[in-house]
């Protein structure tokens, strides 16, 4: 098929279409959650790939990825104007930057896509859309997603299969993980567009597309993973201090007194989980004066407690954002993957006394190791991790089989009344997902959550209230093919796809 010349609609007003295309896509995810645009919003965008020239085409990713981030992120600026102390313009700036960065993936993935098109063109005219709707753009969006999901430490934020985890394609997460979701979307996105434009291949393509949704219906309905055990009680609190008095001493002791009583009411639970750094003062000044007394009223009443705090080394000089358990064992774990700009600061001494978000304290954590134990309370193992640590699966797998329950600390008061937290929450539930576990997620002010091994809400707080939200969770055991083996088969799987759409040029010809 030619590509249309460049009077016509389409080559004239692109990067209009593809960033309304890009607006559009955050809407997929919480908490709209109009799941469909996850396909409809890619296969706009392929449709230009084969309409564009290679130049356009990359401007055109680039304005999807704008519109995108532009929209699906946009409360980084909370972050840096609200509670920052950065001026309106600086933080304006700051958010442009960001966005601008995440929009370069989308453009690569552009350029890729229709400078291997073009090479596809010159050598052979064999099923050019076929191969490049089903192999070429769907290999390549996975790619570019995955490449985002470490790159620069990473920020897979919004990769397109978390806006599954109430649709069929949920069932192949405990296989495929979030990254074969994403691939298997822009699959259909891509048999979509072939849809529309082969008309004599339209009924093949129908029925593939039916089946990748079918199985994931009825995959969904296996149970990966036995339960183990009796169920535990748990209750998770919600303390809503204002985070902007986080650091003001005057509400330290207001602080501490809040997450105290909220726990004591609760002391039929099992299990009392706190929220990431619950407490801004370290863990080390508080043990003798509130932990070891509260500790004690709770192991009175066979109650473990899971609290979010920062933690000071020995030698004084690194801290930690850290939970602890604290019962009959006491476990530390230390976040391992820190937030650049929020809890350590690239190029700090350049940065450090330009912008006020860089100069909030304690924005200088240290790396907890890669190799930790599990926390144990309430007898289980609980695989733990800290905020935005559990939107990296394959790093969450470290604690699994052994672990039996996952165990969440967040705190997304720093971007009030936005997407954020909602879309964190749906990032949780992933979690839940791919490792067959339940989950217990407790943040500062909502939105907090049980969430079982099929990624379903059992429990949730409202946002900006004092709240304990409780219930019951099931330890289980066993391992999904995700936990098994991670990543590396979907990233096989994207890799092989690309070879197979461009066979003809990576073989020599005789």
């Amino acid at each position: 098929m030619n590509r249309v010349t460049d009077t016509s609609p389409v080559n004239k007003f692109y990067w209009l279409v593809a960033l309304l295309a890009g607006m559009l896509l955050p809407l997929a995810f919480a908490p709209f959650s109009f799941f469909p645009l996850a396909v409809i919003s890619p296969a706009i965008l392929f449709y230009l790939y084969l309409r564009l020239s290679i130049r356009r085409a990359t401007l055109a990713g680039f304005v999807f990825g704008l519109g995108f981030f532009g929209v699906g992120v946009s409360w980084v600026y909370v972050a840096f104007h609200d509670f920052g102390n950065t001026p309106v313009l600086i933080s304006a700036m700051m958010t442009a930057i960001f966005v601008s960065v995440l929009a370069l993936y989308p453009a690569l993935q552009s350029f890729l896509s229709v400078y291997l098109l073009a090479k596809l063109r010159l050598r052979t005219q064999e099923n050019i859309e076929k191969r490049a709707l089903l192999l070429l753009f769907p290999a390549l969006w996975g790619l570019t997603e995955w490449v985002r999901g470490w790159l620069f430490t990473g920020f897979p934020w919004l990769n397109l299969g978390y806006s599954q985890t109430d649709t069929p394609l949920a069932g192949y997460a405990p296989v495929l993980g979030v990254y074969g979701l994403s691939l298997l979307l822009a699959l259909s996105a891509g048999l979509l567009v072939l849809m529309w434009l082969k008309r004599d291949s339209a009924k093949a393509s129908l029925v593939f597309f039916i089946l990748i949704w079918l199985a994931g219906f009825f995959l969904g309905k296996y149970e990966w993973t036995p339960v183990s055990g009796k169920a535990v009680s748990v209750s998770l609190v919600q303390g809503n201090v204002p985070q902007i008095t986080k650091w003001d001493p005057v509400m330290i002791q207001a602080r501490l007194d809040t997450y105290a009583r909220l726990s004591r009411e609760h002391w039929d639970s099992d299990l009392i989980v706190w929220p990431e750094n619950a407490m801004t003062t370290f863990y080390n000044d508080l043990v003798d004066s509130y932990f070891t007394p509260l500790l004690q009223e709770a192991r009175a009443n066979n109650t473990d407690l899971i609290i979010g705090a920062p933690v000071m080394d020995d030698d004084g000089e690194r801290y930690y954002s850290s939970l602890i358990s604290l019962g009959d064992e006491s476990i530390i774990y230390n976040k391992r993957h820190l937030v650049p700009f929020g809890e350590f600061i690239p190029l700090q001494d350049l940065l450090r006394g330009i912008v006020g978000f860089f100069d909030l304290p304690m924005s200088g954590f240290s790396r907890g190791e890669r190799h930790q134990p599990p926390l144990h309370a309430a007898g289980e193992l609980l695989a733990p991790s800290i905020c935005y640590e559990d939107a990296f699966g394959e790093e969450l797998i470290d604690f699994l089989p052994q672990a039996g329950l996952l165990v969440n600390g967040s705190n997304n008061a720093w971007y009030g009344d936005s997407f954020a937290p909602h879309q964190h929450l749906q990032i949780s539930r992933m979690r839940s997902l791919e490792t067959g576990r339940d989950l217990l997620r407790a943040t500062t002010n909502g939105i907090s959550a049980i969430v079982d091994a099929r990624g379903r809400i059992l429990q949730r707080s409202a946002q900006f209230e004092a709240e304990v939200i409780s219930g019951q969770v099931q330890p289980r055991t066993g391992a999904t093919p995700y936990v098994r083996f991670g990543n590396t088969p979907v990233v096989m799987l994207l890799l092989l796809m690309l070879f197979g759409a461009m066979r003809f040029i990576l073989i020599l010809k005789k």
